[in-house]
């Protein structure tokens, strides 16, 4: 009872109980749509320690959120996120702990993390074709993150997805190919609209963006899509397939099919900055409370609380012209 009456509802009557927390902005890749291949990461005392983040969870969780994602950058090279995350596994309240990556990490990590009270993965997969996918990352190893989506298959996560950004002429000749392996291994996959966070020069977002209206149809002449009525409790829409009983397809659309009317999840920055919208600049330094007033929750709690005024009922992006948000998706946490 008390958890209900504590809960963080929004100016909209939207109830907040989901939060996305940013461990690290730094990253063993540097994918086209997330960062710039030159991209200069934060000083390490203007980024939260561990224990700092914790705090922020502890919170959160306190005040009725049941969900959360951990994020970066590529949150498996921040020093500590094991311990990190079996503390915050063992917070009283919390019904998921998920955490999302490019893989590159999981062959040696995705047992620890299972172990460490983890629920549910996010795995990034752009391409099959080992050349196309270094040219999509500027570095990653594709041999490499299949054998981390294998460890994580191995791991007893109770449910491991696969994650897509769509760009028009990269890689929407691979999207039947992508399925078919997530068949094969069992495992969902949601194709993403890119999102357009950050200013980049490796491609044209107008002209590279798919949105899910064209790939459900490129999808639906190869298999048989069934509308899902399960719900993620996020933006993501599900299809099953006829062809494979065990694998959904997803589809995030913050273009085509804003998903704003119910959102019910806020971000946390790895500079300790508390956006309320991922289309947003609008934000509140949590940071600055942490450290002004150590070992105060109230403080802390009080901040968030007052954070949700903040909150607007839905983003406004745009497939063209200008970049509204000039933070890189890695700044922003994915």
């Amino acid at each position: 009872m008390e958890q209900n009456s504590r809960a963080l509802i929004d100016g909209f009557n939207r109830k907040i109980d989901y939060l996305r927390m940013s461990v690290t902005d730094r990253c063993d890749f540097r994918c086209v749509y997330c960062m710039a291949e030159d991209m200069q990461f934060l000083p390490r005392q203007q980024i939260l320690s561990l224990e700092e983040l914790f705090q922020v969870a502890e919170r959160f969780v306190a005040l009725g959120t049941r969900k959360i994602r951990l994020t970066g950058g590529e949150p498996l090279v921040r020093q500590g996120i094991v311990d990190l995350c079996g503390r915050i596994a063992a917070l009283p309240g919390l019904r998921e702990l998920c955490l999302t990556s490019n893989g590159s990490q999981l062959g040696r990590l995705a047992q620890p993390l299972f172990d460490a009270g983890v629920t549910r993965l996010n795995i990034s997969l752009d391409s099959l074709d080992a050349e196309r996918f270094r040219q999509l990352t500027r570095t990653g190893d594709l041999h490499q993150v299949i054998a981390g989506i294998d460890a994580a298959r191995q791991a007893g996560f109770q449910r491991t997805k696969l994650n897509c950004v769509v760009l028009k002429g990269r890689n929407d000749h691979e999207l039947v190919d992508l399925v078919r392996f997530a068949i094969d291994r069992e495992l969902d996959i949601t194709f993403i609209e890119e999102m357009p966070l950050g200013v980049i020069s490796e491609h044209e977002r107008g002209e590279s963006f798919c949105s899910s209206d064209e790939v459900r149809e490129l999808l639906a002449e190869q298999f048989t899509l069934i509308e899902s009525t399960e719900s993620s409790q996020g933006p993501a829409r599900y299809w099953r397939l006829a062809e494979a009983g065990n694998t959904r397809v997803g589809f995030i659309s913050p273009h085509s099919h804003n998903f704003c009317a119910t959102c019910n999840r806020v971000r946390l920055t790895v500079e300790g900055r508390l956006l309320l919208c991922l289309g947003n600049e609008h934000s509140v330094d949590l940071k600055h409370v942490l450290r002004a007033h150590p070992g105060n929750p109230e403080r802390l709690e009080k901040a968030i609380r007052d954070s949700l005024h903040l909150k607007p009922y839905r983003h406004h992006f745009e497939v063209g012209g200008d970049v509204q948000i000039l933070r890189f998706m890695n700044m922003t946490g994915g």
